[in-house]
């Protein structure tokens, strides 16, 4: 009888952390309070929202951790139907903009804590089972995914629901990378979190959330900007005839692509640069919205 050979097995915590080392250093607490003067709630329903609250099937009074909450898309719905939430973030400056809106719409359920991933939880008071379900949206380009994973398992008593990204993530526009003739940004990040989940004997489901992005720039040198500097690695690699054409190949797509901002309706935009009229000038906007499509991982903790 011919025996089947057992798969080798794989560090995919190793090749996380391999993989995070090569990529473009994540931003700083620091760049979040910068960027949070530019963030707010929006009004209008989120697609997205609507759907990983969908997707994760909290029940009615249980309690929930939203760590990486930022402004509150999550946190903010949850405490307005009455579920006690504790939101958590390490930028300071998103933290703020979360409690203004809470204050605003009177809502007292929603306890923001400053933490980041490689914290002392239970030092900030968020204990091992401490909430009934843990949320991690669009949050986790951590140094170590399986630390950060561990941890979701151990505070929640029942369940865990993150997203990751399938393809790039929303911060490298692979349109941009296609017209310039460079290598693409594929990343596929929700392929560790399975792979480490299921090697520690979770059954994770899988489905996905398309989301919208709209990004607003205060002039087009703010746009070219935000390219250029998305594209740098890559860029670098270049000998400097090859860099002038890849850029000069932005220049063009730019131009077919910038157009006034408008009253644009929609997803929230993502705002870029700073006017000196404080705001009040036409901003410019892509014609054609970047697509991210998010994997949501969800598990139950409770074996």
């Amino acid at each position: 009888m011919t025996q089947t050979p057992a798969l080798a097995p794989i560090d995919w915590s190793g090749r996380w952390k391999a993989f995070q080392a090569a990529r473009r250093r994540s931003d700083d607490a620091a760049y979040w309070d910068e960027r949070s003067k530019t963030f707010t709630v929006a009004d209008a329903p989120s697609t997205y929202v609507e759907d990983f609250l969908r997707l994760a099937a909290i029940r009615p009074g249980e309690t929930v951790l939203d760590m990486g909450c930022g402004t509150g898309a999550l946190s903010i719905p949850l405490g307005a139907v009455g579920h006690k939430v504790v939101a958590a973030d390490f930028s300071a400056g998103m933290l703020g903009v979360m409690e203004r809106t809470l204050a605003e719409k009177a809502i007292a359920s929603v306890r923001p804590v400053q933490m980041s991933w490689e914290d002392d939880w239970e030092a900030r008071g968020v204990g091992e089972k401490s909430v009934d379900v843990c949320v991690a949206s669009r949050s986790m380009a951590v140094a170590d995914l399986q630390a950060a994973l561990d941890k979701l398992c151990r505070t929640a008593r029942r369940r865990v629901c993150v997203t990751l990204a399938t393809g790039s993530s929303p911060r490298m526009d692979n349109r941009v990378f296609r017209v310039m003739g460079l290598p693409e940004d594929v990343a596929r990040d929700y392929l560790f979190a399975f792979n480490m989940l299921a090697d520690g004997g979770f059954c994770p489901e899988v489905s996905y959330i398309r989301s919208v992005r709209r990004d607003r720039f205060s002039s087009r040198e703010d746009a070219r900007e935000r390219y250029r500097k998305m594209a740098e690695q890559a860029l670098d690699q270049l000998r400097a005839s090859a860099r002038a054409a890849a850029l000069a190949r932005l220049e063009r797509w730019l131009d077919e692509q910038l157009v006034p901002a408008g009253d644009e309706a929609g997803a929230p935009a993502k705002l870029h640069g700073a006017r000196e009229d404080g705001g009040a000038g036409e901003w410019l906007r892509l014609k054609d919205p970047q697509i991210t499509t998010w994997a949501f991982v969800a598990w139950d903790v409770g074996r």
